[in-house]
């Protein structure tokens, strides 16, 4: 499988670095945390790391560190607005539960 991103998801990426001024793209990897064990973690690339996966849509760059990916394999990346919250939205097909809060999940 792999990473896939909504056209929005990739304009408001793009649009982030274009704005910071530097930067290749967004890597994507999960980190413990939160009630439900796991949390999603974004940051802004400059610079390969030799053991990053990369996926590239809609001429944007996702780079995936491999110890996430069995945690995020088959992961869509969008981007949207929902009444007043506005954000990143992932849909994973390895999520068996999310805390209440929507800050956490487990697979």
């Amino acid at each position: 499988m792999a990473i896939t991103l909504t056209q929005n998801a990739a304009d408001h990426i793009q649009r982030h670095l274009d704005k910071r001024g530097k930067g290749i793209g967004l890597r994507l990897g999960v980190r413990t945390t939160g009630c439900s064990g796991l949390a999603y973690n974004l940051e802004y690339v400059d610079e390969v790391k030799e053991d990053d996966q990369v996926v590239e849509q809609f001429g944007v760059r996702v780079f995936i560190d491999p110890k996430s990916l069995p945690f995020i394999d088959g992961t869509q990346v969008d981007y949207g607005r929902d009444g007043l919250n506005e954000g990143f939205r992932f849909i994973n097909p390895n999520e068996k539960a999310a805390c209440g809060c929507g800050e956490s999940f487990t697979v």
